[in-house]
This record gives C-alpha cells, sequence and structure tokens, in this order.
C-alpha cells in the first residue's frame, strides 16, 4: 500500500470522473492541493488504465468547464507508483477571488471549497463578498472619476439607517467604495448623490412607434434609489385593472405583470454601462421598452444569461441594491420575465439588451384607447358619478398611487378630513382599493 493518505490539500481518486470538475474548483477557491487518480481512498495504489484518455478529459475540465480560466494555476503529470500510472492534477491557489464551475454559475453548488478531506458548497454570503473582491479592483464605477466632486449623500444614509445601517461619513464612503484610488469621488458617488447630472427618462409615445410623443418625465438628477422607487410608482400607476365583478372572488386582469416589470428594470439599472449612458424606459400604446446599455457582461454567454446566472456588470452597485432589499443575488429576475413571456421579449446585441413587455390584449380592447396608462381612466367612465374633488384625487392618484390624504389635501387644497371622505367614497363607488397598509400600502385604481 501506498503512503497517500487524504488531507486538505490531497484528495485522492480511484478512477477519473466528473466529479474532478469540482475537486479542482474547491482546491481552487481554498490553498491549493493536488488530485491524484488512481488510487483508492484508503491508499491502495489502482494505476490508470487510459491515460491519453484521461489526460484530454481533464485537459477539457481546465480549458471549458471552469470560470475564470485556471490554466496558469493548473499542471499535470504522470506518476509512477507500485509499477502503475498515476495522474497528478496540481493546482495552486486561485489568483482570482473566485472560481466556479460554468454549468452551475456562482451559486453555492457551483462554488466548492475545500474544508478538510471534503468539499463543501460556500455560502451565499462567502459567495457575495468573493463576487464583489474579484470586480473591486476592475469596476470601470469604481475608478472612473464623477464630473462632479462637490456630492453629499443625505438620502443614501437616511436609506441605510433604515435599515439599520448606521453608517458616518467617512464609514459611508470606505464601506461602499465612493472615491477612486486618488481619493476623488468616483461614477457609483455621482449615481448615489443627493444630487447630480445622470437623467433617467420615461418615455410615453402615441401609438406604436416614436414618430409622436405624448410625455417625457425625467426621475434622474437625484440618489438611484430614489429615482427608482419614483419610476417604480411611476410604472404602478401606470399599470390599469380590468376587473371583473360578477364573479367570486373577483378577477383582475391587469395592463402588465408588474413584477416581470420591476425585474426588467432592477436588471437594466444594474447591468447597464452608464459610462455611454443611462438605461431608457419606453411606453408605447402596446408594450413597455427597457433599454440598458453594454450588452451582455463580459464573457457571458446568452445562455447563462436565460438560465438566471448572475453576473453583474456593476457588482457594487448590486451590492447596494441587496443591502436595501431591492433585488435578491439569485438570478431569478430573468427566468421570472422569461416564464411570464418567453425567451423572445429579450433582444441582446453586442452593445445593448432590450427588453419589451407586450401588453394584455383583454385590458387593450377595454380601454379602447390609443394612449393607455394615466389618462385612462378618465376615459373610461371613472369620471360618472363622481364629485370634483373625487375627479382629481383620481387623477392624482394615476400620477402616483402612494400619495398620502395630507398629500392630496396639500394639492387639491382643501382639509385632510375631506380627502379621507373622499377615499372612502371612492372606495364604495369600487373605484379605488387598497393594497396594503396604511403607512407601506398604496392605492389602486379599478377600470371596469
Amino acid at each position: 500500500m501506498s503512503n497517500y493518505i487524504e488531507s486538505e490539500t490531497l484528495e485522492l481518486k480511484e478512477k477519473y470522473t466528473d466529479q474532478i470538475c469540482k475537486e479542482i474548483v474547491s482546491f481552487l477557491n481554498s490553498s491549493g492541493g493536488t488530485v491524484i487518480i488512481g488510487v483508492k481512498d484508503n491508499g491502495t495504489v489502482v494505476g490508470v488504465p487510459k491515460i491519453d484518455e484521461t489526460f484530454k478529459k481533464i485537459s477539457d475540465i481546465i480549458t471549458t468547464q471552469i470560470e475564470p480560466n485556471p490554466q496558469n494555476e493548473i499542471s499535470s503529470e504522470i506518476r509512477f507508483e507500485e509499477g502503475k500510472k498515476l495522474i497528478a492534477i496540481n493546482i495552486s491557489k486561485g489568483i482570482k477571488h473566485i472560481y466556479c464551475q460554468k454549468k452551475y454559475g456562482f451559486s453555492s453548488s457551483g462554488c466548492p471549497i475545500r474544508v478538510g478531506t471534503t468539499c463543501r458548497e460556500m455560502t451565499a454570503e462567502q459567495i457575495r463578498m468573493r463576487y464583489e473582491n474579484k470586480f473591486i479592483d476592475s469596476e470601470y464605477m469604481l475608478k472612473k472619476r464623477s464630473s462632479h466632486q462637490s456630492l453629499s449623500f443625505k438620502e443614501l444614509k437616511i436609506y441605510y439607517s433604515e435599515k439599520d445601517y448606521h453608517l458616518d461619513e467617512n464609514n459611508l464612503e470606505e464601506n461602499l467604495n465612493l472615491k477612486t484610488n486618488s481619493g476623488d469621488y468616483n461614477l457609483l458617488a455621482e449615481l448615489l448623490a443627493d444630487r447630480n447630472n445622470i437623467p433617467l427618462i420615461f418615455v410615453k409615445f402615441k401609438g406604436e412607434d416614436k414618430s409622436t410623443i405624448s410625455e417625457r418625465s425625467d426621475y434622474g438628477y437625484r440618489c438611484l434609489l430614489t429615482s427608482y422607487k419614483t419610476l417604480k410608482d411611476r410604472l404602478q400607476s401606470e399599470n390599469i385593472c380590468i376587473s371583473n365583478t360578477t364573479v367570486r372572488p373577483r378577477n383582475d386582469t391587469y395592463l402588465f405583470d408588474y413584477d416581470c416589470v420591476n425585474e426588467a428594470i432592477l436588471n437594466a439599472l444594474v447591468h447597464n454601462d452608464w459610462t455611454i449612458t443611462e438605461p431608457q424606459i419606453s411606453m408605447f400604446n402596446n408594450r413597455l421598452e427597457i433599454l440598458s446599455h453594454g450588452g451582455l457582461p463580459r464573457n457571458m454567454t446568452k445562455k447563462q444569461f436565460f438560465e438566471g446566472i448572475s453576473r453583474p456588470r456593476n457588482a457594487t452597485l448590486m451590492r447596494i441594491f441587496l443591502s436595501m432589499g431591492l433585488t435578491e443575488h439569485t438570478g431569478h429576475g430573468i427566468p421570472t420575465i422569461i416564464k411570464k413571456y418567453g425567451k423572445s421579449v429579450f433582444e441582446i446585441e453586442e452593445n445593448y439588451i432590450r427588453c419589451t413587455i407586450p401588453f394584455d390584449e383583454d385590458v387593450l380592447k377595454a380601454t379602447k384607447n390609443e394612449n393607455v396608462g394615466l389618462n385612462v381612466g378618465l376615459n373610461v367612465g371613472l369620471n360618472v358619478g363622481l364629485t370634483k374633488t373625487e375627479k382629481k384625487i383620481v387623477s392624482f392618484l394615476m400620477e402616483n398611487t402612494n400619495y398620502t390624504a395630507e398629500e392630496l389635501a396639500s394639492k387639491i387644497g382643501v382639509t385632510k378630513r375631506t380627502i379621507e371622505r373622499s377615499f372612502q367614497s371612492l372606495q364604495n363607488k369600487n373605484v379605488i382599493e387598497r393594497s396594503g397598509s396604511k403607512r407601506d400600502g398604496h392605492w389602486i385604481i379599478i377600470t371596469k
């Protein structure tokens, strides 16, 4: 029997199996080690019968099944033991922050680590930290100097404080990597600042092309988190609901799947190449288009994109959205959209990705209006039987479904009590309904 004993840096394999890919990745993610093929777990030497064929399989693993490419960290050799040929795969500690099996991506299944004599899956937190570090040195947003250096982050600090992250000015800038190596504010800092010069435009067009603009709203020039939330509210107000109240429970049909649109917006913000320009959100009478610039992240294939393998172009920005609970690092966003609308809604080119969300045909037929959205309700009968104040409330709620009684009272010029009575009246008339709590919910306008 040989002197081979499995350890933290030595793995014994009786014969070649695809499991070897996992073992190699685990050593790359740890302190390195050696995989020896042709030796049983108990140290018995059995040899490798088909040396050339096995070498070819190992080479294929190294060159095509592991990411990033680890060729410089791995070497293979033939060893002779007890008159038999063995193959030793020598793996150095990876020079990159994290490695994965391509078929699983940067998930727990795809990112093993060596612990003692076994391979263990990394936790989501371990992957997140390593994955962020992977990009920290090369992420363009962190290196590109902001065009403005007089930046403040009051809104950002409030967001973190609400999540029980208490950061002072210095901690905030250091922990979120808001400065370049030379100490200047970077592009990420500009995106998150209270005031900046970065727009985020929502455009509505009449008809099905861009020949005539109906409305142009800009939600940018402020902290991107706030811009996103404001845009999200606007899209929610655009999501017309057709209700069939003749059945129980009531059957509601929406203009578009709001969760899918939200995922498309988040994906556009996190993956957009902000050195080119901001994402574009366009609304036509039959669809929504969300366009982000830069195409697929480097080394990502369309197959991986559709499978939901998470590889954000802007890893630090992704981390901030994660911290705020606005998105997840599960990669479920794209599969969610595909499950509802199919792969054909994505147009992927070298320099951009466009997601086109079609509107529900039943809702379009019911509204029979060339420009669905904010004004639909007023054109399909919501005004019938409403008081002057109620009509104004409906009009404002179509702009922002999160308006409070106090805010509407100020805008309309009546008392808060008048608004509250109108809310009740509109609910009794089945024109609006409340979704969620009084503090965290929003209004839904019902089109019948």
